[in-house]
Formats: C-alpha cells, structure tokens, sequence
C-alpha cells in the first residue's frame, strides 16, 4: 500500500512540479515529506514499486526518489522496469549500503544522484530541484515538438514537397523546376507553410524541420 495522502488535484494544481518517493522505510519517507514540504514541493509517497507503478503521474514537472534496497525488490533493477514501463522522470538514489559498483551502474542507467544515507538536507533538495529542471525542460521539449507535428499535420502534400526544397535551400525558380510548377504558385505555397508552421525565417524553418526530420528526399510527391 502507498504511504501518505493522494489528494485530488485541479487541473491547474497538477501543472505543479511533484516528487515521488519509493521507500519501504516509513520514518524515511515520513522525514523527506517533511524536507520536502518545507521548501514547498508537492510530494507523493510509496512504500513499494508496485504502488508508484499504479498510481496516475501528474502531467507536470516531477522526479523520483529511489531507495536502492526494497523489501524483496532492487531498486536498480527496478529503474529498468521504470524505463520499460514508458515513465519517464529523472532518479534520484539513495540507500544505506552503497557502493561505488552500484553507483556507477545506476548513474550509467540515468540517474541524477546517488545518496548514501545518512545524507545531508541541502543536498538532496538541490538534488531534487535539479532533477526538477530537467524533466521540465524534457516536457518543454516534449510540448514543442508535439505542437510542431500538428502544424506539419496541416500542411497540404504540395506544402510538404515544397518546404523540403525550402530547408535544402532552393530558390523558388529552382523549386519551381523541381516540382514543375509556375515561380508563383510556389510562392504561394511557400508563403502557406511558413504560415502554418509559424516559421519566422528560413533558418527558423530549417531548425524546425530538424526536429521533425524533414528533407527534400522525403517529401517529394510520388
């Protein structure tokens, strides 16, 4: 059973960056709650990988705090199972009985941090609030390439075809040539896609179309 309160959370609320604990040992997870709310961090503890596993993830900025030695479980075996699962969130490792093996292995596997208890307070909360930055800059990242994907979803075949020439840097009467149609009405499509894909710039367009993987090759009609 998972330890601690599960309250419900508006929509607006679960935007807020949240830290998970998975620790069998109750006065552990009972002195991070403590830590961690004083420096007003929303938190949710467990006392088994199976609970967090079933509990529903916050779509907001969050982290793990991982002990190593589970009642009948490993937690760097366990980090594979988090990978496997789709969760995605930085760990942050502590346990009593570390080693410089386990550590490595665990860093190896992505971790953040890797704490021997007793650790020191200021420590962990910078642990926690670095791993907080990276998983809000992973979901930023997340967010815009989404959104970059329904834009390209928006363009029309011959707005994909013509974009491709675009970020390989043809000209529009080169374009023209390519896909044989009149320097005007590739300049019409062209004027479309930038449009859609909110481009400010060719280079702005090129840096998107990267991101999507986007070439001339690819998109040329059939």
């Amino acid at each position: 059973m998972s330890s601690g309160s599960h309250s419900t959370q508006s929509p607006r609320d679960r935007k807020e960056p949240v830290v998970y604990v998975v620790d069998d040992d109750e006065s552990m997870r009972l002195g991070l709650g403590n830590l961690l709310r004083s420096v007003g961090l929303r938190l949710e503890t467990f006392e088994s990988p199976g609970d967090f596993l079933a509990f529903p993830k916050y779509d907001a900025p969050s982290c793990l705090i991982l002990d190593v030695r589970l009642r009948g479980e490993n937690g760097l075996a366990f980090q594979e199972q988090i990978a496997k699962s789709g969760v995605c969130m930085p760990i942050v490792f502590m346990t009593g009985y570390g080693d410089i093996e386990m550590t490595v292995k665990a860093m190896k596997a992505g971790a953040v941090d890797f704490f021997a208890k007793p650790f020191r307070e200021q420590d962990m909360l910078d642990a926690v609030a670095n791993a907080l930055v990276r998983d809000g800059e992973r979901l930023a990242s997340e967010q815009s390439i989404a959104a970059l994907r329904v834009a390209y979803g928006s363009l029309t075949p011959r707005e994909r075809e013509v974009m491709g020439f675009v970020v390989a840097g043809l000209m529009n009467k080169q374009i023209a040539f390519e896909v044989n149609l009149s320097e005007i009405s590739v300049k019409k499509h062209r004027s479309q896609l930038m449009k859609k894909m909110a481009a400010r710039s060719v280079a702005d367009l090129v840096k998107k179309s990267e991101s999507l993987r986007v070439n001339a090759q690819s998109q040329k009609s059939s």
